[in-house]
C-alpha cells in the first residue's frame, strides 16, 4: 500500500510539473528532461511512469476529460426528459471544451493533437461521449420524444450538426469568437437538431 501510494505521489508530482511546464512554454518546447527538472527527479524517473512525452501529454488531457465525462454521465442518467437531456449534454461538452481553451490554450493544444493524430486518448473519449448521445437517443425514441427511424442515421445527424462546436480543430479555429456570440449559435442549432430528432426526418 505505501509503494503503491509513493508511485501515486510520483505520478501527480510528474503531472502537475508537466502542466505548468506546458502552460508556461507550449508543448513543441517542453521536454522529458525539463518536466524531470521541474518535478526534481531524474528523466529516468518520468520514463519510468510514462513511456514517452506523447503518454505524458496523453495523461494531462485525460486528467480534465475523466471528470466531464462523469458529469456527462450523471446528465445521461437524469430523471429529465430525452429533449432536455440531449440539450444539457450538448452545451456541457461544449462549455467545457470552450472553458478550457479559455483558460489554457496550450493544455487544449495537447487535446488537439490527440484529436488529429487519433490517439487512443481522443478515440476513447470519443466512444464514451457516443454512448452517453446514444442511451439519451435510445431513451428519446422509447418515450416518444425523438421520432427516429434510424438510430444510427440520427447519431450522424447529432455529430454533424454539432461538429463546428465539439471539433477540437474547429474550437481552436473559432477560439476568437465571443462567447455571446457562439451560444446564441449553439442555441439556435441545438433547437434546429431537436426539432429535426422530433420530425421523423432521419
Amino acid at each position: 500500500m505505501a509503494d503503491q501510494q509513493a508511485s501515486e505521489s510520483t505520478v501527480q508530482r510528474i503531472l502537475n510539473a508537466a502542466i505548468t511546464e506546458v502552460s508556461t512554454y507550449g508543448n513543441e518546447r517542453v521536454t522529458v528532461v525539463s518536466i524531470a527538472r521541474a518535478a526534481s527527479m531524474t528523466h529516468a524517473n518520468v520514463y519510468r511512469h510514462f513511456e514517452s512525452k506523447t503518454a505524458l501529454f496523453d495523461a494531462i488531457t485525460q486528467a480534465w476529460l475523466k471528470p466531464l465525462e462523469g458529469r456527462l454521465g450523471e446528465i445521461a442518467d437524469a430523471p429529465d426528459p430525452a429533449r432536455d437531456k440531449l440539450e444539457r449534454l450538448v452545451f456541457a461538452i461544449v462549455r467545457a471544451y470552450r472553458g478550457r481553451i479559455n483558460t489554457d490554450p496550450r493544455l487544449f493544444k495537447l487535446f488537439v493533437e490527440a484529436f488529429h493524430e487519433n490517439r487512443a486518448t481522443a478515440r476513447q473519449h470519443r466512444a464514451r461521449v457516443r454512448i452517453l448521445l446514444d442511451r439519451v437517443l435510445e431513451e428519446g425514441i422509447s418515450t416518444g420524444a425523438f421520432a427516429i427511424r434510424n438510430r444510427e442515421r440520427a447519431m450522424t445527424l447529432v455529430l454533424d450538426t454539432l461538429y463546428r462546436f465539439v471539433q477540437p480543430e474547429a474550437i481552436e479555429l473559432d477560439s476568437e469568437v465571443a462567447s455571446r456570440t457562439s451560444d446564441n449559435r449553439l442555441a439556435t442549432i441545438t433547437t434546429m437538431l431537436l426539432n429535426a430528432l422530433g420530425s421523423s426526418i432521419v
